[in-house]
């Protein structure tokens, strides 16, 4: 490509670039095209992502898109000058932070104003959160300003949770100072971030021809694969219909754990192989423990309802222990609040599918080591009791993560 040619690509790139900010800044302004174009892609959009969350059986109390704050967004900036909080320069209008404070830049520590400059006279100490640009047009800071009215307003949260990946820290950052600056001090804002999914080359994930992969691609492949899996080890030829079903909560529970099991702010290496692993931290190894314990109450042909409090009995029956299986398990279950509680305190699921891992283990061992349906009397009662407790768990904790149980695998 000679010279001539590659400048004339740049100049159409950044013509075609200024044109998309100059109808994004129409829009803003309420231009009746850039609605009605708008209107007319939204609702396709919505079910797009709408059918995602479902798969994923994610569901919302209110969902209100950034369209929904478009009419506050004007008395957000008004407002923000009039408290000095924000200050128009060049035309555009933004929040600029000392470095050193949280402060606007423009208030030093003995009230004057000023800051210094270098020899470029660029600022030394302020980092700007513009809110409005010089076309007019607002930007994400303004929406996420108005949200944070708009909720207190209505939900009056004690906490409002930011889950975003790392690379937006300084926006957050940004927004979390401006709110503070505006003397809302009663609610927690934390930004929950999160690291970059990489292949196994150690690059952001991609496919093999090198486009990012997307969600949905990626669920049909973990279910592909997991149906694989069950087919190959079925031994009861199980309807078709059950062989899907079994396949899809084994294969998008498998993602899910796969992301969740990270230290959320770490990146990590994706693999279909690792996380549909029937052995190690996976969610595989969890669906099988509990499918394990499942497998004893029908091959006994034991209803659980009766188990826990059988007919005539006015108060439930009691776990003893005297094999140290049994102990190490009793004991990992009663530590399911406290990973509950872990999880909650920095926002991090980990600590919960760490837990989930240690149980599992724990019930290998008891499953391999004290003999259930063979086992006589009270210490029959007293170890089903403890393996209905350990299914619970584990199904209580999976569904917490959004991953569904199967029954046999």
């Amino acid at each position: 490509m000679d010279e001539e040619t590659a400048d004339g690509r740049e100049q159409a790139a950044a013509d075609v670039n200024a044109a998309v900010l100059q109808e994004t800044a129409k829009l803003h302004a309420g231009d009746a095209e850039n609605l009605k174009i708008w209107n007319e892609v939204l609702p396709y959009s919505q079910d797009e992502i709408n059918r995602i969350y479902k798969r994923l059986r994610i569901s919302f109390d209110h969902t209100l898109g950034e369209s929904f704050y478009q009419p506050m967004l004007a008395n957000v900036v008004e407002e923000l000058l009039q408290r000095k909080i924000a200050v128009e320069t060049e035309g555009a209008i933004g929040i600029f932070f000392d470095r050193e404070k949280d402060r606007p830049a423009g208030e030093s520590k003995n009230g004057e104003g000023g800051n210094e400059e270098n020899k470029n006279g660029e600022n030394r100490k302020t980092i700007p959160m513009l809110i409005r640009k010089s076309d007019g047009a607002f930007l994400y800071g303004t929406t996420d300003l108005a949200t944070v009215k708009y909720r207190l307003d209505t939900f009056k949260p004690d906490a409002i949770l930011y889950v975003v990946d790392f690379r937006q820290s300084q926006h957050f950052d940004h927004l979390f100072k401006a709110v503070r600056l505006q003397g809302i001090d009663t609610v927690e804002l934390t930004h929950v971030k999160f690291g970059t999914v990489l292949g196994e080359d150690g690059k952001p994930f991609k496919t093999r021809s090198g486009d990012t992969v997307g969600l949905n691609g990626l669920l049909d492949e973990a279910e592909r694969r997991a149906y694989e899996i069950v087919k190959e080890n079925d031994k009861n030829e199980t309807p078709e219909a059950e062989l899907r079903d079994t396949a899809r909560r084994i294969g998008i529970g498998a993602i899910i754990y796969a992301d969740l099991s990270q230290n959320r702010e770490s990146d990590y290496v994706f693999s279909y192989d690792k996380m549909l692993a029937m052995t190690g931290n996976t969610a595989t190894y969890m669906q099988y423990a509990f499918a394990r314990v499942r497998s004893i109450f029908a091959k006994g042909n034991i209803d659980t309802t009766q188990l826990r409090l059988p007919a005539g009995v006015s108060t439930p029956l009691f776990i003893a222990v005297s094999h140290p299986a049994e102990r190490a398990l009793a004991l990992e279950l009663l530590q399911f609040g406290e990973a509950i509680d872990r999880s909650l305190r920095d926002y991090r699921p980990n600590m919960l599918t760490a837990y989930l891992f240690e149980l599992s283990n724990r019930y290998s061992v008891f499953f391999e080591q004290c003999p259930v349906l063979k086992a006589e009397g009270d210490i029959r009662t007293s170890r089903l009791l403890l393996c209905d407790l350990t299914a619970r768990t584990l199904q209580k904790g999976l569904e917490l993560l959004g991953i569904e149980t199967v029954e046999r695998m």
